[in-house]
């Protein structure tokens, strides 16, 4: 199983998958928000989304999981 992390601090904009969906590697699943810019965040591999951490708004700190991928 793969977890797609933050790769810095921000808040989560938009979320675009959602658990039981299927992705493909280089997919955005979601978008982080800091100092107002927009920052896809993308998965690593193929697979279906097993568990979504985050909730729009949140606000997440670098290396903190976002998504699971399986």
């Amino acid at each position: 199983m793969a977890t797609v992390q933050a790769t810095m601090a921000g808040s989560v904009w938009k979320i675009l998958v959602s658990e039981g969906e299927e992705v493909k590697a280089g997919q955005d699943v979601v978008i982080l928000e800091s100092m107002k810019m927009e920052i896809p965040i993308s998965a690593e591999e193929d697979g279906i989304v097993q568990k979504v951490y985050v909730n729009e708004g949140d606000f997440v700190n670098e290396a903190d999981a976002l998504v699971d991928v399986k």
